[in-house]
């Protein structure tokens, strides 16, 4: 099922929209233009190989500047799915895209499937599928005890790496080249990274993001 919101919604509001309750894939897709938003969800459900029954695509209209982390944090929080799916409005998905990356996550009891992006081949999950019972274990509920898929404190940028690298740690990564989820933004190589989100990573990585990264080759793979 497809679903639309705004980032202006209330938690109350969000908990009481029918796409929480879905137990199997939530799909959050963050957005600034609905349209874009809308059409990515189509796509990605009837290419998903799976019944839609249990899929839950959630466009969220980014009304209120909350940014990408923020959406992905809410809507993690106040869903129940046993897997829960990031990606932006600028996604394509490949044929039975959804149903290749749950084998594979199914077959190797994964926590974070990294989607095959068109860029990164494997290294990092930008458009990414976790496990809820794994994701659950890695950030302690803040103030608003909510869970959270992403360390909150980013904004836009390197939240993704983060969480690559501990479920590299963790050897609870995989990754399916066939399970494709590319990126199509025409501009994206001249642009650059959130400069506050990247001396962030930069600090947080000193102290091995808390402490949970300890492989110096994992730790320098990215900066």
């Amino acid at each position: 099922m497809i679903y639309f919101t705004h980032s202006s919604t209330t938690d109350l509001q969000w908990r009481e929209e029918p796409f929480s309750l879905c137990t199997g894939v939530c799909i959050a897709i963050p957005s600034t233009d609905q349209e874009a938003g809308l059409r990515l969800a189509q796509l990605l459900e009837s290419r998903s190989g799976l019944a839609t029954a249990n899929i839950a695509v959630v466009v969220v209209l980014d009304d209120a500047a909350c940014g990408f982390i923020r959406i992905a944090n809410r809507l993690f929080a106040l869903s129940k799915s046993e897997y829960f799916v990031y990606c932006a409005q600028d996604a394509f998905p490949g044929r039975y895209w959804l149903k290749l990356a749950l084998d594979s996550m199914k077959s190797r009891n994964a926590g974070l499937l990294g989607f095959n992006d068109g860029k990164w081949m494997g290294l990092l999950a930008s458009f990414g599928m976790v496990r809820r019972e794994w994701a659950l274990k890695n950030y302690v509920a803040g103030e608003t005890f909510q869970p959270h898929l992403f360390y909150p404190e980013y904004v836009s940028h390197y939240a993704d790496t983060e969480l690559t690298l501990i479920a590299m740690q963790q050897e609870a990564y995989v990754y399916n080249p066939n399970a494709v989820l590319v990126e199509v933004d025409w501009g994206k190589d001249a642009k650059g990274n959130n400069t506050q989100d990247k001396a962030l990573f930069a600090k947080r990585k000193q102290g091995g993001f808390d402490g949970v990264v300890t492989s110096e080759k994992l730790l320098n793979q990215f900066s």
